[in-house]
């Protein structure tokens, strides 16, 4: 049964790491990592042309979450409530009327991201294995592109980049956590909001990239160790008891 959802999603509380319950999901679950070679050829470009020069488009390639998986908030995404709610923010937001796929540097304090904090948009989504790989094209001003100047979110991001400080992806949205055979699982009542920029991602080996082949080392394949075989197993044990509620 889909949990009672509060009709002012700003102030709706965080579900925190261990915890059961409907609110907030905070998942420090991806990140990103450029290729220094692009890095290099902006400030070597910079320095003989004594002017800054940013790509007219800075986009870069990134791990953004993982079904089936336990995160570093202890919980489990399902693959079909996941996929299901990735291919509504792809279909809705991505891909959608009035270009919607926005995210913040750093996370907002409620659900609601304010216009003011936007420092990039979601461009494509794209599912290998249990990984979710993402591209994101930051939102720059033009004081940034011709001069350095940082006055925007996106500004302040690109330039983090461009000093080679290390800097991840963390999704935002609401749900409900249930407890089931010793695993927090969360269940379909998920409603994606959307990916933020922060300064350190929880899952191990997520980062992001300008080149897409750089991310195969950080995708979880299919196969899996001992420890992902056994949480899968729990997991389908934990949805076959749910469906049979």
């Amino acid at each position: 049964m889909m949990a009672n959802r509060n009709t002012d999603k700003a102030y709706i509380k965080e579900i925190k790491a261990g915890q059961t319950g409907y609110g907030l999901l905070i998942e420090r679950d991806g990140g990103m990592k450029c290729n220094p070679d692009v890095i290099s050829q902006i400030k070597e470009d910079i320095n003989h042309q004594d002017r800054f020069v940013i790509p007219d488009r800075f986009i870069v390639n990134a791990i953004l979450q993982k079904y089936g998986i336990k995160n570093a908030n202890g919980r489990i995404y399902p693959e079909d409530i996941l996929k299901r709610e990735v291919e509504r923010y792809d279909r809705e937001c991505v891909h959608g009327f009035g270009n919607t796929a926005i995210g913040a540097c750093d996370h907002p304090e409620s659900s609601s991201l304010s216009l003011h904090d936007v420092s990039h948009k979601i461009i494509n989504l794209e599912w290998r294995d249990h990984t979710l790989v993402g591209q994101l094209e930051l939102h720059l001003s033009p004081g940034y592109r011709r001069y350095g100047v940082a006055s925007t979110s996106g500004d302040l991001v690109a330039n983090l980049i461009l000093d080679g400080i290390q800097v991840g992806v963390s999704s935002r949205a609401l749900g409900n956590v249930v407890q089931k055979l010793g695993a927090l699982i969360v269940d379909d009542s998920l409603e994606l909001i959307g990916w933020d920029v922060v300064a350190t991602p929880s899952t191990p080996n997520a980062w992001i990239t300008t080149e897409a082949d750089k991310l195969e080392q950080f995708i979880e394949n299919k196969g899996g160790d001992k420890t992902k075989q056994h949480i899968n197993e729990t997991l389908e044990r934990a949805k076959n008891l749910v469906a049979l509620w």
